[in-house]
C-alpha cells in the first residue's frame, strides 16, 4: 500500500480531481452520487494509473534523474512494477464501467480520450512523453479533460465563457509541462531522450510557458470570473526570472518547480473562492 500511495504521487491529487468535481457542480448545481464516483475516480485511481504507469516505463531514466525519488516521482525497484500496472487496472476498471453507464456517447468519448492521453504518455509504443510538442499537449490533456468530462457527463451548455476557461487551462497545463521539461534537459539529453525542452532548449522552453501563462491569464477575462485572470501572476512570477536560462545550468528551474506544486494549492483555494461567489451570484 505504502508503494502504490508514493506511486499515485499523492501531493497531485487535487489538480485531477478538484476540475471534474468543479465543472460538475457548477453544472447540476448540486452534488449526487455520480459527483462523488467520478470525483474518487480522478483522485487516486487515475492519479495511480497516470503516475503509476509512467514510474515503471521512466524506471532506467528515472534512476539517472537526481530529482526523482520523493514528491516529484517515485524510482520504485522492478519487483515493485508489475504490482503497480495491476493495481492501477483493477483500481480503475469497474470506476470506469460505472460512469460508462451513465454517460452518454460524448461523454464516454471523453473519458476514453483520458484515458488514452494517461496510457499513451508513458507506455510503450506510444510514448507521446517523448514527442515533442505532442508532450505538453498530452500532459495537458491529463488535468484538462476531467473537467471536460465534468461537463459534459452533466449536459453543460459550452458557452464562450466556458471555452474560454477550457482553452485557458489548457495553455496553463502545457506552460506547466513545458516548465517542467526545462530542469531535466541535461538527464533527457544523456538518456538519449526528446521533449519539448530538449527541442527548444531551455530560454526558449522557459520562454514558451511564460506566453501560455500570460495567454492563460488574458483568456480567463473573458469567463464569468474575469477576476480569476489574476491566477496567471504567481505563475509567470515563479518563470519569468529563469527566462535567461541555458541548458547547463537549466537543473536550477527545480527550485521553482517545487514552488509551482505548492502554487497550485494556493491557485486552487483562490479558484474555490471565485466559484463559491460564481455559485452564490446564481442562486446556486
Amino acid at each position: 500500500m505504502k508503494t502504490l500511495f508514493v506511486s499515485s504521487r499523492p501531493v497531485s491529487w487535487i489538480n485531477t480531481a478538484y476540475p471534474f468535481a468543479a465543472a460538475y457542480f457548477l453544472a447540476t448545481g448540486g452534488i449526487d452520487w455520480i459527483f462523488v464516483v467520478g470525483t474518487v475516480f480522478f483522485l487516486i485511481p487515475y492519479n495511480l494509473a497516470m503516475y503509476g504507469i509512467n514510474d515503471v516505463f521512466d524506471y532506467e531514466s528515472d534512476l539517472r534523474n537526481a530529482r526523482k525519488g520523493g514528491i516529484e516521482g517515485a524510482v520504485l525497484d522492478r519487483s515493485h512494477h508489475r504490482l503497480i500496472l495491476w493495481a492501477a487496472a483493477i483500481s480503475t476498471i469497474p470506476f470506469v464501467v460505472v460512469l460508462a453507464t451513465q454517460g452518454d456517447a460524448l461523454a464516454n468519448l471523453v473519458l476514453l480520450v483520458s484515458l488514452f492521453a494517461v496510457v499513451a504518455y508513458s507506455a510503450p509504443g506510444l510514448r507521446f512523453k517523448e514527442r515533442p510538442f505532442l508532450d505538453s499537449i498530452t500532459s495537458s490533456t491529463h488535468f484538462v479533460s476531467p473537467a471536460v468530462y465534468g461537463l459534459v457527463l452533466a449536459h453543460a451548455a459550452f458557452t464562450p465563457a466556458i471555452w474560454a476557461f477550457l482553452v485557458a487551462f489548457f495553455l496553463w497545463g502545457m506552460a506547466s509541462h513545458a516548465f517542467g521539461a526545462v530542469q531535466d534537459i541535461v538527464p533527457d539529453r544523456e538518456g538519449g531522450l526528446a521533449s519539448i525542452g530538449t527541442v527548444l532548449g531551455a530560454r526558449s522552453t522557459v520562454a514558451f510557458a511564460v506566453l501560455a501563462y500570460a495567454g492563460a491569464g488574458v483568456l480567463m477575462l473573458f469567463t464569468s470570473v474575469p477576476l480569476a485572470a489574476l491566477l496567471a501572476v504567481p505563475y509567470l512570477i515563479n518563470t519569468v526570472p529563469y527566462l535567461r536560462l541555458n541548458d547547463a545550468n537549466s537543473a536550477q528551474a527545480n527550485v521553482a518547480w517545487k514552488r509551482f506544486l505548492w502554487l497550485n494549492y494556493l491557485s486552487g483555494f483562490l479558484a474555490t473562492m471565485a466559484l463559491i461567489w460564481l455559485a452564490w451570484s446564481n442562486g446556486t
